[in-house]
């Protein structure tokens, strides 16, 4: 989803970076995920670990994952950089999708008969306009049902809002904007106020989508996509760096499942400029750069992947256990927890626990 921001973090109405194009799979010096998994299959086999697995990509294709919607990260720079964004958006990161690479992309969506929904999400996908039009165009046009997360930055006056949204109208049928006091100081900003306006003079369906506030214990929290109205924090991304410290903790042997993705069947998954396909964000399934959507959703056993495996069995605090990883006596939240364990597996499962993006290793 598009970054958040608390108020007194980095807000830049215009941001200009250079367009990264995503390396090619020639360029990765790492084993690909797929090579990494079956590492992971035969070290299990050697240690009489049973798994209930085909090799990945050796599954029949009616085995496959049934996959609703594509959430594409179109690139992970932000004009916010956001105290609880999940994948670590600022105005200093890298990668942006090319218009071919979301034609890739659409090509093989289109032998997944399941697929119902692109979504054009960040980052902030408006930096990039114009590829992100046409992106939207050429899934419209393939009959894919679309939709977009912004945070609004763009929509400064409702006639310019409208300037913006124009071309959108008739084709995008959801439009969630991102906006609560991570913004600024208000829950619904002069912005995402605008482009709501014009979203319903163009007929647009549209919608806010919020984070609570870390003492707000009451809020409701969200499992899979961020509903529409105000949801609990989650401490993934940047908050688990940056707001896990100072919150309320819990026992880290509590965590034993994931509350709030369901790894098994997730009906979702993100698609990042680097090619990687995100179970959770910094949990690749595979590489589209590497092998086809086909292939990757049919080698996926849940319950084989050294990553979901754990989590999905245990939680976060299986993934502790199952790798004898260090830990401290309480967290904020399972994301919190399982933030913390997969760090420490990086070196392990450098292809899997990916991009550096996702783990706010800056190269800017």
């Amino acid at each position: 989803m598009c970054a958040l921001a608390r108020p007194g973090s980095v807000h830049l109405q215009a941001v200009v970076a250079p367009c990264q194009r995503p390396p090619s799979p020639q360029a990765f010096s790492l084993p690909s995920v797929h090579q990494e998994l079956l590492e992971h299959s035969r070290m299990a086999s050697k240690l009489g670990v049973r798994e209930n697995a085909c090799a990945p990509l050796d599954c029949p294709l009616e085995a496959r994952m049934p996959i609703r919607g594509l959430h594409l990260l179109l690139t992970y720079l932000c004009n916010y950089e956001c105290d609880h964004c999940f994948v670590w958006g600022s105005p200093r990161q890298r990668g942006v999708m090319t218009l071919a690479m979301i034609q890739r992309i659409l090509d093989q969506a289109d032998e997944l008969d399941e697929i119902e929904w692109i979504y054009f999400e960040g980052g902030e996908p408006f930096l990039y306009y114009p590829v992100l039009l046409a992106g939207a165009k050429k899934a419209a046009a393939r009959g894919y049902r679309v939709g977009l997360v912004t945070n609004a930055y763009w929509a400064t006056s409702k006639e310019d809002a409208r300037i913006w949204l124009e071309p959108f109208a008739g084709m995008v049928e959801d439009l969630s904007v991102s906006s609560d006091l991570y913004h600024g100081e208000s829950g619904l900003s002069d912005e995402a106020n605008a482009a709501l306006n014009a979203a319903e003079v163009m007929g647009i369906p549209a919608d806010v989508i919020a984070i609570a506030q870390p003492e707000d214990m009451n809020a409701r929290p969200a499992r899979g996509m961020l509903p529409p109205g105000e949801s609990a924090l989650m401490y993934r991304g940047r908050a688990a760096e940056v707001l896990g410290p100072h919150a309320t903790t819990h026992d880290w042997a509590s965590f034993d499942t994931c509350p709030y993705e369901d790894l098994a069947a997730p009906g979702r998954v993100h698609l990042d400029p680097f090619g990687y396909i995100h179970l959770c964000q910094g949990i690749a399934l595979g590489n589209i750069l590497e092998d086809p959507l086909t292939a990757i959703f049919a080698g996926y056993e849940p319950s084989a992947h050294p990553i979901a495996g754990p989590l999905i069995e245990g939680g976060p605090a299986e993934l502790v256990r199952r790798y004898g990883l260090e830990h401290t006596q309480a967290y904020a939240d399972a994301c919190h927890l399982c933030d913390h364990a997969r760090r420490q597996l990086r070196a392990r499962f450098p292809r899997i626990l990916a991009p550096d993006a996702m783990y706010g290793i800056d190269k800017g």
